[in-house]
């Protein structure tokens, strides 16, 4: 037999019991949907993944970095295979119109905010959940180390850190292999991959430009941020066209503009903040170089009175998927999904999972998941209307179709893991 004849075998022989965890894991999925939890408190979450994963005779360490839970099974000798999961939800008011959209809100930061698990995050949890538990049911189906790893605060670009500066390397064997993925808008059903850069870098960047206030009838007395921060604004779109090089792809957003208080009073300062987004680092210092000379140069015509301020937070690094790890995922993918194992096109999202492998020097590939309706997608697809029609992560109408979403997800994480944990 050979390994990949091998690893098949091993994985179906696991995924054998997935029909008898449906209704448990889809309640699960309800559960976790109806109740999101905001970056580093996801204690809900937390509690009732490292239960679980207990009930599955995994053993836990739970409150790693802030929430983060790990959960390992020794099943013999073998290799170490580590799947990451983020838990984390958005400050969005969800609208789907589901029986078990979120209602939920909580205090950010002293603002109370909607949330909502905009993103696929409670598809992540449930379906390694999901995976765990098929892993712990099938032991001599597999042989090594499985390491169900559920992290925090993804999208607040710390949650990883926190986990590595919480001791995590000192709370696991050393993995041969890290995993992740993520559900994305395209067909429910099909997983994709990709070989090197897969999702890009993201730096958000908070500038502060200083203006003169004064009164709203006596203009000619004042420098108006509120003009100043418009031609940044304008100016800044000239960026990705401009200073770009063509053949290279980056993103430059702004997300926030904040200024003044009243309609007849001009204020003293404005505050912009951005996103940007590259696969190079070298790409990446040409958008912030140019960004800084961009806004000095704005100012100085402005006659602001005091140079702006530039501060730069939450920083995500390039997802750059290992070769031969990949090519092995994508080879079991094809073996087990057929046509519905896709290339990945390259994604301008981004994610801090790497840091995770980066800082334990172990190899890596991440893929997408399918989560959108296939009949909608198709004759969206047809009609050119797939960005209006298919809510994108973020979108306060993003929920993925619940099957075969999740039962995907969860049989990519037991194909992929089994392409090392098969018997040998």
């Amino acid at each position: 037999m050979n390994t990949s004849n091998a690893n098949a075998e091993s994985a179906a022989s696991i995924l054998a019991g997935q029909d008898g965890m449906t209704g448990w894991q889809e309640d699960l999925y309800r559960d976790l949907h109806a109740h999101p939890e905001l970056g580093n408190h996801e204690v809900r979450t937390a509690t009732a993944a490292a239960e679980q994963l207990r009930a599955f005779g995994y053993q836990t360490a739970e409150s790693v970095g802030t929430t983060g839970v790990i959960g390992t099974l020794r099943n013999g000798d073998g290799p170490v295979v580590l799947v990451r999961a983020d838990m984390d939800a958005l400050p969005v008011a969800e609208d789907t119109g589901l029986a078990y959209a979120s209602t939920q809100t909580a205090d950010d930061n002293g603002i109370t905010v909607p949330v909502a698990h905009a993103c696929g995050h409670d598809v992540h949890v449930s379906a390694l959940l999901g995976a765990a538990r098929l892993f712990a049911e099938a032991r001599d189906a597999w042989a090594g180390t499985l390491i169900a790893l559920f992290q925090p605060a993804e999208e607040l670009a710390d949650g990883a850190r926190r986990m590595l500066d919480g001791g995590l390397a000192g709370l696991i064997p050393t993995p041969d292999v890290a995993l992740a993925q993520h559900v994305l808008p395209f067909p429910s059903g099909t997983v994709g991959t990709r070989v090197g850069a897969v999702l890009t870098s993201a730096d958000n960047l908070r500038i502060t430009v200083f203006g003169r206030g004064g009164h709203g009838s006596a203009p000619n007395l004042t420098v108006d941020p509120v003009v100043l921060a418009a031609m940044i604004v304008v100016r800044l779109q000239t960026v990705v066209s401009r200073v770009v090089p063509p053949d290279e792809l980056a993103v430059v957003t702004i997300g926030k503009l904040e200024a003044g208080t009243k309609s007849n009073i001009i204020g003293d300062h404005a505050v912009l903040e951005l996103n940007i987004r590259t696969y190079s680092e070298g790409t990446r210092r040409v958008i912030v170089t140019a960004i800084e000379r961009i806004v000095r140069a704005e100012c100085e015509a402005s006659d602001s009175p005091q140079p702006p301020s530039f501060e730069y937070y939450e920083h995500y690094p390039v997802t750059i998927n290992d070769v031969g790890v990949t090519e092995t995922v994508a080879a079991a993918f094809a073996e087990h999904f057929g046509v519905d194992a896709i290339e990945l096109p390259r994604q301008t999202a981004s994610e801090d999972f790497s840091e995770i492998p980066d800082a334990l020097g172990v190899p890596y590939t991440y893929w997408g998941v399918g989560g959108a309706d296939p009949v909608a997608y198709r004759e969206a697809t047809k009609a050119g209307r797939v960005a209006q029609d298919i809510p994108s992560n973020h979108s306060p109408r993003f929920a993925p179709q619940l099957e075969p979403t999740l039962r995907t997800a969860t049989a990519a994480i037991v194909v992929a893991a089994t392409a090392w944990l098969a018997p040998s």
